[in-house]
């Protein structure tokens, strides 16, 4: 496919290209001054196009770092903003229960149990995993022993969890404190 100059766009980048890569035609000596001018100004206009082109390349360049820049500080700045949002309803429902008058024991359990369950549906929507692992064996990555108690159960297993852990994905934010048990004494 040939290319027509005199009906083609070119981009910056193949304006600047075609004006680095162009070589001049040697000038010959029978050539009159006035066909030399105007060559002259040919290769300075295409010079003039590449530079511009160039300087075009370059400003859309900085632009689109000075873009990606201000999208990574908004990312950082409102990353909490969804899981911020999803825990709103969890306080509206702690204030509410809070703002109710005489309620006996049983719904004031009845609603700390609903809250809680609200929570944790929150929590597992943003991949936070609760770590419980009473009976699992002891992982030093995932837990932390407070206490080493003899016990009928294999050693280095998790007989009492404390508190439990959590993770968010695959990294822990909290480690389940947890009691093992250890080889009784014979």
């Amino acid at each position: 496919m040939t290319r027509n100059p005199d009906t083609e766009v070119s981009s910056p980048a193949e304006t600047l290209a075609d004006g680095l890569g162009a070589q001049p035609e040697p000038a010959s000596p029978d050539l009159p001054a006035d066909d030399l001018a105007v060559r002259l100004q040919e290769a300075e206009r295409r010079a003039e196009d590449s530079r511009e082109a160039m300087l075009r390349a370059v400003a859309e360049a900085e632009n689109a770092r000075r873009r990606a820049k201000e999208e990574a500080a908004k990312a950082v700045k409102y990353a909490l903003e969804s899981f911020a949002t999803a825990l709103l309803p969890v306080k509206d429902s702690l204030e509410a229960a809070l703002a109710t008058e005489n309620t006996t024991v049983e719904q004031i359990r009845s609603g700390v149990e609903l809250t809680l369950k609200q929570l944790g549906q929150v929590l597992a929507k943003e991949n936070v995993e609760e770590v419980n692992p009473v009976d699992q064996r002891f992982d030093p990555n995932y837990h932390q022993a407070i206490a080493a108690l003899p016990s009928e159960k294999e050693p280095n297993h998790v007989i009492n969890v404390l508190q439990k852990g959590y993770r968010l994905h695959d990294r822990v934010l909290r480690p389940a404190l947890v009691t093992v048990s250890q080889a009784k004494e014979s």
